[in-house]
């Protein structure tokens, strides 16, 4: 009888783990998810930036290091 109340309470610790276990993947997957999205969204902002500066240097506009002439 010792030895089935001994296995009843493993199996419940492992029970236990599991859950927690499952609630850490789905946090781990949420995370993963949201650093996804922003780094897309990191990736098409600095393809627009590209394409400005790239659009800049196409039409011959100059950036300047000077400083502006109000100084």
């Amino acid at each position: 009888m010792s030895n089935n109340k001994h296995l009843e309470e493993k199996l419940n610790e492992l029970e236990i783990k599991l859950c927690f276990q499952d609630d850490l993947i789905e946090s781990l997957n949420k995370v993963v998810t949201r650093q996804d999205k922003e780094i897309r969204e990191l990736w098409t902002a600095n393809k627009l930036l590209k394409q400005g500066l790239n659009d800049i240097k196409d039409n011959g506009e100059a950036v300047s290091n000077e400083p502006p002439p109000h100084y």
